[in-house]
């Protein structure tokens, strides 16, 4: 395993990460055999940064998390996440639709105690507002985030999908060591103005779903993905959007062969030879993805390969939005 630094400090994070919410929320039936063994494996190959979220399942990743993280604590370094909360007690089947955003103080005393309860520790490494809340100062949210870092309660704080204002205000209030945002060959918003603002400040970009969903698998098929998969009901799925990722991934998998890859280890290699200080957190629930996730580790990117992929998406443009209209609203505040 290939390791890098948390933003300014010197936590020393496994390249490839792992993101742990289709193993309890959002991608169809759940094994917690597998994903246990999925847990264990991800120590084996010395994958050390995981990460979930208080919304994930209603808590239940958090829960699931904890019988694998509790007895190896020392050899993980977890992340999760607050201010989701659900209207009502059981999580609507896309994820979203039956939640709110509330990133008040109150409300981060009370969800960093539950998670800590939930997660079987006594202080969390990396802890990020989920997202920014519109109708709260960031400053508010982040102070608040501070006093738990006082407290003992949590190491490092993180932020998720804000604009890159918020992040200047966030970081005067108390540094941020990470910002999560969405960023894969397909999404690529970060590159306009956040890269730019997370370096000049020393902060990691952690993206999730860098491989765009399960898109670069060339095998994604949504009339074999449970009624209640989450990726069922993304732009990026439907129509005229389908026929150009099909297109574009079937040409990109020619590009992985060449480089005696999977298209997912070179879609991964993608994003890791965007610079030193990114770290992304590809989800998986199987031990089969996560061993051929950490392959990306291994290939190598020329100039003429970049080239090529830059090529690629360039001939298939109308790749579609990566969330629905409701969740674009809550995003780069």
């Amino acid at each position: 395993m290939k390791y890098r630094n948390l933003g300014t400090t010197n936590e020393k994070l496994s390249a490839i990460g792992l993101g742990c919410m289709g193993m309890s929320f959002a991608y169809g039936p759940t094994d917690e055999k597998e994903s246990i063994a999925t847990l264990e494996r991800a120590l084996d190959l010395g994958i050390n940064f995981w990460d979930t979220a208080d919304m994930y399942g209603n808590g239940a990743n958090e829960e699931l998390i904890s019988k694998v993280l509790v007895p190896n604590r020392d050899k993980v370094f977890i992340a999760t996440k607050f201010g989701f909360r659900f209207k009502d007690e059981i999580a609507g089947p896309s994820g979203t639709a039956n939640t709110y955003f509330d990133g008040s103080p109150e409300w981060i005393k009370l969800a960093v105690e539950k998670s800590l309860k939930r997660l079987g520790i006594d202080t969390i490494d990396l802890y990020y507002a989920h997202r920014v809340d519109p109708n709260i100062p960031i400053e508010e949210t982040v102070g608040a985030m501070a006093e738990l870092v006082k407290e003992g309660k949590v190491r490092y704080l993180g932020l998720s999908e804000a604009s890159p204002a918020s992040i200047i205000k966030a970081n005067t209030v108390h540094p941020i060591a990470a910002l999560q945002s969405e960023y894969s060959l397909l999404t690529r918003d970060v590159e306009q103005e956040i890269l730019h603002t997370v370096r000049k400040l020393g902060i990691s970009l952690i993206p999730y779903a860098p491989l765009a969903r399960g898109l670069f698998s060339n095998s994604l098929n949504l009339e074999d993905l449970a009624s209640d998969d989450f990726r069922r009901t993304l732009p990026r799925n439907q129509g005229e959007h389908a026929l150009n990722n099909a297109h574009l991934v079937a040409n990109f998998s020619l590009v992985a062969k060449d480089k005696n890859c999977s298209p997912i280890q070179l879609a991964l290699a993608w994003v890791l030879a965007q610079g030193n200080d990114i770290i992304p957190i590809p989800g998986t629930k199987k031990r089969k993805y996560l061993e051929e996730n950490v392959g990306a580790l291994d290939v190598q990117l020329s100039n003429d390969d970049l080239k090529k992929i830059d090529e690629i998406l360039l001939k298939y443009p109308n790749i579609g939005a990566r969330y629905s209209e409701g969740a674009m609203a809550l995003v780069n505040h």
